[in-house]
């Protein structure tokens, strides 16, 4: 007797997801029933992309605006204005670059499931035809002993039995129960073309599996290096790094949201399937197997005779029977013809090996194995494919939002580079504490040395024609001065005697600012009288 059946719950993300109303392209109702052969229903499907590919317009026009708008912004490039925008692009791509490596992690969790589930299908796939093909080799394996084996042995035995009417009666009703045993084995469901079917969908599915695990495995690895590469070049001030990282981040972008498309529709399809897989199946199984048949392996209820269960009893009481007659053949007509034991015998190793098909046969049949490898299959594609094809889903989210973040920093730091470039372009390549200069001085050490403006060499010509003045002219205490001889290495420096009491270097010039300060240092060279 079948056990009960374990119930097939859908659940709640399959009964959502076929809610989600279906629309064809033209925004008419469709029937949300499972049916990947019709028309209407691939356009259903097919809508789904169209709104991923809407998503996508909308998200480029945006980016597109946001660059323009950023582009032709003029801001005052105050010290403060340029420190808030520094803060603000580091805290974007730091931003951007968790937001990247969650969707990743929520990416290979999704693509880990979704993997397991149709792996689980495949399994089960395989169970079930590997069932269906040893039906079909019992059913051949027992059709061949009675038409073939059993009929060689009879006919020898009649040839010896020929002057014994009531043995010959014996072998003619033998006869007559392999008829019926074969009778009953024809009766059977032939599963071969069931088999082939199901073959061709679990290769096919293994290959198509094969290349999504990979091809997403390979995108988050693109995601990741993108993401990394991209806040490197905004680390190094990189602006030809920090360029070609950010056209790879919108063909990134893309493809986010190509995935969100693909998954929105399996997930929607598959869900389709899960809310009533037995109706598809039972549809879609008329023209090859009974409906009778097919409803037995589905629902598996004790309320529900075998339907083989009659073919299976005239199998066993044919069996029993003709091992009865065989049995007496055995005991009567052996000492009377010796030389029939050996096809006696040969018919009941016949007999018993069939015996043995039948219990293999009826356990095969029974619904209990299948019906476990459909629920299987079930739970496989049903939880763990579309739970994972809906962490998908988010990956695809997570990532458009993680490189569209990056892609509004990217101008934002281009704009601090340029502007940082341009601030040290206006600085005088001959000031000291200008780190372009002092980039230069490091390249080119043959260069002499950089003097300040505040120095009489640098304006008054030479050193060596000028004497320093009079230490009582300074109105700078004597230790402070010689600490700053000191910090200028021991020699004392001939600066501008109001600069020291400052308690700062000299300050930076640019180029337009220097004629200003040539003439004020000349008016304070005035008040010193040098020795002839």
């Amino acid at each position: 007797m079948p056990a009960a059946r374990v119930e097939y719950i859908a659940p709640w993300w399959v009964v959502w997801l076929h809610s989600v109303p279906h629309l064809g392209l033209r925004l008419q109702r469709v029937d949300s029933t499972f049916s990947p052969g019709d028309e209407t229903y691939q356009e259903s499907l097919l809508f789904l992309g169209v709104l991923a590919a809407i998503g996508l317009g909308l998200n480029l026009i945006f980016l597109a605006v946001y660059l323009v708008c950023t582009c032709c912004c003029r801001r005052d490039h105050t010290v403060q204005t340029k420190q808030q925008e520094s803060c603000c692009v580091t805290w974007t791509a730091v931003v951007a670059g968790l937001l990247c490596c969650a969707a990743v992690g929520v990416g290979f969790y999704g693509n880990s499931e979704t993997n397991d589930g149709v792996h689980q299908l495949i399994y089960s796939l395989d169970n079930a035809n590997h069932t269906f093909s040893g039906m079909d080799e019992l059913v051949s394996a027992n059709t061949q002993r009675m038409k073939v084996d059993l009929e060689q042995h009879l006919a020898r035995l009649s040839e010896i039995f020929a002057a014994r009417g009531d043995y010959i009666q014996t072998l003619k009703f033998m006869q007559q129960m392999a008829g019926n045993i074969v009778s009953q084995l024809s009766g059977l469901p032939v599963w071969r073309e069931v088999t082939t079917q199901l073959t061709e969908l679990s290769h096919q599915t293994a290959y198509v599996e094969y290349y999504r695990w990979l091809s997403y495995l390979l995108l988050f690895i693109l995601d990741l290096v993108i993401c990394l590469v991209t806040c490197l070049g905004l680390a190094r001030r990189s602006k030809c790094l920090l360029a070609s990282m950010l056209c790879c981040g919108i063909l990134t972008l893309i493809l986010s949201w190509a995935s969100l498309a693909a998954d929105a529709a399996a997930a929607v399809g598959t869900s389709d399937f899960c809310m009533a897989p037995d109706i598809y199946i039972l549809n879609n199984t008329r023209s090859q197997i009974n409906s009778e048949v097919t409803r037995y392996y589905l629902h598996c209820s004790q309320s529900l005779i075998s339907p083989f269960q009659q073919s299976l009893t005239t199998f066993q009481r044919s069996l029993t029977t003709m091992q009865i007659q065989v049995g007496g053949l055995l005991q009567f007509a052996v000492p009377l013809f010796p030389t029939a034991e050996k096809d006696l015998l040969g018919i009941q190793l016949l007999l018993n090996n069939s015996e043995i098909s039948l219990h293999q046969l009826t356990a095969m049949l029974d619904c209990r194995g299948l019906h476990k490898d459909y629920l299987d299959a079930l739970t496989g594609i049903c939880y763990d494919g579309i739970e994972g094809l809906l962490f998908l889903g988010l990956f695809s989210l997570l990532a458009a939002l993680a490189f569209s973040t990056l892609t509004c920093a990217g101008p934002r730091a281009w704009k601090y580079f340029i502007n940082r470039d341009r601030d040290y372009d206006d600085i005088d390549d001959d000031d000291p504490f200008n780190p372009q200069a002092r980039r230069i001085a490091a390249h080119n050490p043959t260069r002499g040395q950089l003097h300040s403006f505040c120095s009489y060499s640098s304006g008054l010509g030479s050193q060596c024609s000028l004497q320093p003045p009079s230490q009582t002219i300074s109105n700078a205490p004597v230790s402070e001065y010689m600490n700053q001889a000191i910090l200028f290495g021991g020699n004392p420096r001939y600066e501008n005697v109001p600069l020291i009491g400052r308690g700062s270097p000299p300050p930076t010039y640019s180029p337009s600012m220097r004629p200003t300060y040539m003439s004020v240092a000349d008016e304070h060279l005035r008040h010193y009288e040098f020795p002839s």
